[in-house]
């Protein structure tokens, strides 16, 4: 079953950071990874589950017009929205997948280290509501730990091999190390574009 709100409430309870996110060269060089890694060097809207205290949503949204942040655990988006009290365009409220994904349109979406909370259904659920408020050519971008984790409904492996499997869904971007496995999808139709595509270049 999927983890419910009330796990991350625990969590939340007993430590301030659960994932160590705040702290350590590990999770400071993933969000560098991350923002590297999108295809555009601005978002006119983008959306951002499981936002945890913000630390990757600072960056996302010195490059979106508008970024919309949501998570399950109370603490987390009381620390999020102090964190990004004052800059514009940014929205964070409490929101659970799958039934909570925002009205769209987006032209991205970052997932984070998030979806190998959700059980199977909830994350079919989930990536069909995604790609219903993608607008096509719309970047999905996917990150999550690799090593086992028993505790969560699925590991991280399995969620990008069903991403992969979607037909509406078309990959321009793969990093690969160790700890962590990276993809950015565009929407399709129109035909997916890689970054220098994207950019102009041929």
């Amino acid at each position: 079953m999927s983890l419910s709100s009330a796990y991350f409430d625990d969590l939340y309870a007993r430590d301030a950071d659960p994932w160590g996110i705040e702290a350590g060269w590990y999770e400071e060089r993933r969000r560098a990874v991350v923002l590297a890694a999108l295809p555009r060097p601005r978002y006119a809207r983008a959306f951002e589950p499981g936002c945890a205290s913000g630390a990757l949503s600072v960056g996302l949204a010195e490059r979106c017009d508008e970024l919309v942040c949501r998570d399950a655990a109370d603490r987390a988006v009381a620390a999020a929205r102090a964190r990004l009290a004052g800059r514009r365009g940014v929205d964070v409220a409490r929101g659970e997948l799958p039934g909570e994904v925002p009205a769209g349109p987006f032209d991205l979406v970052v997932a984070s280290e998030v979806a190998y909370y959700l059980d199977a259904d909830d994350r079919a659920a989930c990536w069909d509501a995604v790609e219903e408020r993608l607008v096509p050519g719309g970047h999905l971008l996917a990150v999550h730990w690799l090593r086992a984790a028993p505790e969560y409904p699925v590991e991280g492996p399995a969620v990008h091999d069903e991403l992969a499997a979607r037909p509406g869904l078309a990959r321009t971007v793969r990093h690969d190390e160790a700890d962590f496995r990276l993809e950015v999808y565009a929407r399709v139709p129109p035909p997916a574009r890689s970054v220098a595509e994207e950019t102009g270049l041929r």
